[in-house]
Parts: structure tokens; sequence; C-alpha cells
């Protein structure tokens, strides 16, 4: 008679484990190499890369903190702490004044081309034994995972 494994024991816990692990693993490693070769939080990167892919290079606060997982008020001291750096600038909506959007600027623009260089080269070691094979599935899984979890 089969049983079931309790719940501890079950293989998709184990899995999600093994994902959160990895995450956390490579977050400290690749953040750690960001802030110490171009000066910023892999959280800043994570936003100036947002900003920079979005329609009109601007991205409104409550998109923001949807993509990042931060309340909107996260979001703001998040991104006041940008502006005093001079990466970010606030840009108030034409269409309706309480809205803002976050915009970057020259400096942040520079920036994100600095990390996003260090950044690519830390991910070509992290992936150097994957073939395009593997890369292509593991970005298949993901999309699909992403989508089940509600945010692609």
């Amino acid at each position: 008679m089969a049983t079931t494994p309790a719940a501890p024991d079950r293989a998709l816990i184990t899995t999600f484990g093994r994902l959160v692990e990895v995450f956390s693993s490579l977050e400290q490693r690749l953040g750690a190499s960001l802030e110490e070769r171009c000066g910023i939080p892999h959280s800043w990167f994570e936003v100036m890369l947002r900003i920079a892919r979005s329609e009109d290079g601007q991205v409104s606060m409550g998109s923001l903190a949807e993509q990042i997982a931060l309340t909107t008020g996260g979001v703001t001291r998040l991104i006041d702490r940008m502006i005093a750096a001079g990466y970010i600038e606030r840009v108030p909506c034409p269409t309706d004044r309480r809205v803002n959007f976050a915009s970057l600027t020259p400096a942040g623009r520079a920036k994100l081309q600095e990390a996003a260089e260090v950044h690519a080269g830390n991910l070509e070691q992290v992936f150097a034994d994957f073939t395009g094979d593997d890369l292509r599935r593991l970005d298949e899984l993901l999309d699909r995972l992403r989508g089940r979890a509600g945010t692609g």
C-alpha cells in the first residue's frame, strides 16, 4: 500500500526550496559584485533596468512596486535614495497629477551601462557550463513558472 509522504518530505517542497536557495545564493554573490565594482546595490540595478526597458523610458511608482515586490512606500524610499544619488528623476504625469513616473537621468543611464557590463560578465561565469539548449529550456520553464505565479 503506497503512502503519501509527510508534508515536509514532499518533492515539490524540496524543489521550491532548491529554487529559493539558488536565488538567495546568486542574489548575494551577484549583488556583492555589483556593489563592489559599481557602487550600487542589486535592487538599484533592477530598478534602472526596468525603467530603461519600459515604454518611453519611464515607469509609474505603482508599477515599479508591483514589478520589484515592494510596497509603494518602499519604492518611494528606494527611489528617493536613487534621486539623491543622481540616477533617477521624478517626472509628473501630464494627465494625472497624482501619478509620478521614475525616469533615468544621464548619470543613471551611464551607471546602468556600467553595471550591465559587470552583471553580464558575472552571469556568463555562472552559466558557463550551460549549453544554448539548456538556457532555452530554462527560459521556457521559468516563463511557465512565472505564468503560474501570476507575474507573467
